[in-house]
């Protein structure tokens, strides 16, 4: 039987694969200390739509979303603010860094995104989320 997919849903796919293939430096950077469960064997997506919006990186295992923000972001707040409560409102625990953070501080970024997963709760491992809009 064939799956019906909206067309939300495929332009929603289609920008995933477009920000993927156009990454920022320190998306690049942090990709490759997250990818094949590198971090202490947690597995995560990169580019991962969830619901209207499209994060940086997703980790369903532990719950966690974590968003690289460059310069324009300073401008968004309250987008993001909205962005963040709704990821909120569907499991997810937000972190936020700075790309400028990334260059600076690339193990402590690493250590708070360690730390955020082994505090995740045990229960959620394996449990989904709805990521549908």
């Amino acid at each position: 039987m064939a799956r019906i997919v909206s067309v939300a849903s495929k332009l929603r796919r289609d920008r995933s694969r477009s920000l993927r293939r156009g990454q920022t430096r320190a998306e690049v950077r942090l990709w490759a200390a997250l990818r094949a469960g590198r971090l202490e064997g947690w597995k995560w997506r990169r580019q991962a739509p969830v619901g209207r919006f499209i994060v940086d990186f997703l980790c369903l295992e532990a719950g966690l979303a974590v968003e690289l923000d460059g310069g324009v972001h300073g401008e968004q707040a309250a987008r993001d603010a909205r962005r963040d409560a709704d990821l909120r409102q569907r499991g997810l625990t937000v972190l936020r860094f700075w790309n400028v953070g990334i260059e600076e501080d690339f193990e402590g970024v690493c250590w708070r995104i360690l730390s955020a997963c082994r505090e995740s709760d045990p229960a959620r491992r394996g449990r989904r989320i709805d990521r549908r809009a």
